[in-house]
């Protein structure tokens, strides 16, 4: 299916068109209107059809993708009629400002002028009609895919590789540690509701000794540490790729009654939303940070899938890697990324995989993602611990986020990519039904961690 040179021509009004609107209690703040790459969706369209059907987009949205051509060419054909009205009212603006008070073609001018601006005002409001059905729909496109992300995961090595990984239900980490008083799920379960938790004591203390260790690696590894606020506007954490709103009924993101805010499921979207707006220069690109936060997670959807345990949890502790790189670095960023995850999870004994993720596993806004998964006998199988993307210029361009080219001055958009540093319950599990000695039942610290826990190599009933 093949499209017209007219379709791939860009547009621009004189006038704001606002993406969204959030209002508090005396401030309006917007983002702007994501600058969507319209040209290469256009000159791309089959491709960009069947780069989200590999992802596997409900059939719906891809119907709706296919009204996009038809909407940008009905939005160009307004928008030609649109400046040639702007053109013959300058015209006769200036025939007006030459005649005298009493020229005979006064009148009609003035008649003329009225008319124009009747057909202005209709025609803008047009211009708004299709704008406001076809930017939804370019919101819908997902990022493109790289060429060595296949359909189905690949494994790039082990990481502290076991002869062979046996499942030992015995070694369930709620069970354990539950045992030990460190896990207490029965009493979080009556206060909260399913799948929240206390750590007690020790295993309190490990949750602060995982976060200082990654903290700690990430500053040697040039991250400037941000504490980031963990309720974002529904707009923020949209344009990261996380919609806030229901979709097929099942609530995913936990939503603010009667506002527009939301709480964050990862410290990815604010630390995405810190450089809103921003030009960079580009001798300051990359610019690491590395952000600690609360993470609230839904999960709809999930129920009766990794519910025992702190597995999969509504509310966890999160260290968050961020880089914004110039479109030249990204490639070798997540890399960078991927050896510095390799290296924390390694460090701390655990025996790892890691994958490079299938096209049905990358969200929108990944261009290619990587996952660390670590083995977990208790649990029978191996569990993601961290996650790397490369996002491109996915969420530059609706957070108008971009650098100032050395060679030639002009402004391009970067390219955002995120990683885990620490999902603090997810390595817990993993430590206890790894390093769990049935016969002294306590679970041994990983050498690495005991720094941050009073020296204590193991952690015994409390």
């Amino acid at each position: 299916m093949k499209f017209s040179r007219i379709f791939v021509r860009t547009f621009k009004t004189s006038f704001n068109y606002r993406h969204s609107s959030t209002v508090s209690n005396d401030h309006l703040v917007v983002l702007k209107t994501p600058s969507y790459d319209t040209k290469n969706i256009l000159e791309n369209f089959n491709h960009k059809i069947v780069t989200a059907q590999k992802r596997g987009l409900p059939t719906n949205v891809i119907d709706q993708l296919y009204q996009i051509p038809e909407l940008q060419l009905q939005l160009q054909s307004i928008s030609r009629h649109f400046n040639q009205l702007l053109n013959t009212k300058s015209r006769l603006q200036k025939e007006l400002k030459l005649l005298g008070k009493n020229d005979e073609k006064l009148l009609s001018l003035k008649s003329q002028l009225k008319d124009l601006k009747e057909d202005e005002t209709k025609t803008k409001a047009e211009i708004r009609k299709i704008e406001s059905q076809l930017l939804p729909l370019l919101d819908l496109v997902p990022n493109d895919i790289d060429a060595s992300v296949e359909k189905e995961e690949q494994i790039i090595r082990y990481l502290n590789p076991k002869d062979d990984y046996l499942a030992d239900q015995s070694r369930e980490h709620s069970t354990i540690g539950s045992n030990l008083g460190i896990i207490d799920l029965k009493t979080a379960s009556i206060i909260s509701g399913t799948s929240w938790y206390y750590l007690i004591g020790d295993g309190a203390l490990l949750e602060q000794a995982l976060i200082q260790y990654a903290l700690k690696l990430a500053r040697h590894h040039g991250f400037k540490m941000v504490i980031p606020p963990s309720i974002v506007r529904d707009e923020v954490a949209s344009a990261c790729g996380f919609k806030p709103r229901d979709q097929n009924g099942e609530q995913q993101v936990y939503h603010l009654e009667n506002s527009k805010l939301c709480l964050t499921g990862t410290a990815e979207i604010p630390l995405a939303g810190l450089g809103v707006g921003k030009v960079f220069k580009q001798n300051e690109l990359p610019y690491r940070v590395v952000g600690l936060s609360r993470s609230y997670r839904a999960e709809a959807g999930s129920r009766g899938k990794d519910t025992k345990g702190i597995y999969r949890v509504h509310e966890f502790t999160k260290v968050e890697l961020f880089v914004w790189a110039t479109e030249t670095q990204s490639n070798e960023e997540l890399e960078k990324l991927r050896k510095f995850q390799e290296d924390l999870i390694g460090s701390l004994n655990l025996s790892a995989r890691v994958l490079n993720m299938p096209h049905h596993d990358l969200g929108a806004p990944a261009f290619k993602k990587y996952d660390i998964e670590s083995w977990m006998p208790g649990r029978g199988s191996f569990g993601e611990v961290t996650s790397a993307s490369n996002c491109t210029d996915y969420q530059s361009r609706r957070f108008q986020t971009k650098y100032k080219n050395k060679d030639d001055g002009k402004n391009y958009f970067v390219h955002t990519l995120n990683g885990t540093a620490m999902a603090v319950p997810r390595v817990i599990a993993a430590i206890i039904e790894n390093f769990y000695d049935s016969k002294l039942d306590a679970i041994k610290i990983p050498e690495v961690l005991q720094p941050f826990m009073d020296d204590k190599k193991y952690i015994h009933k409390q």
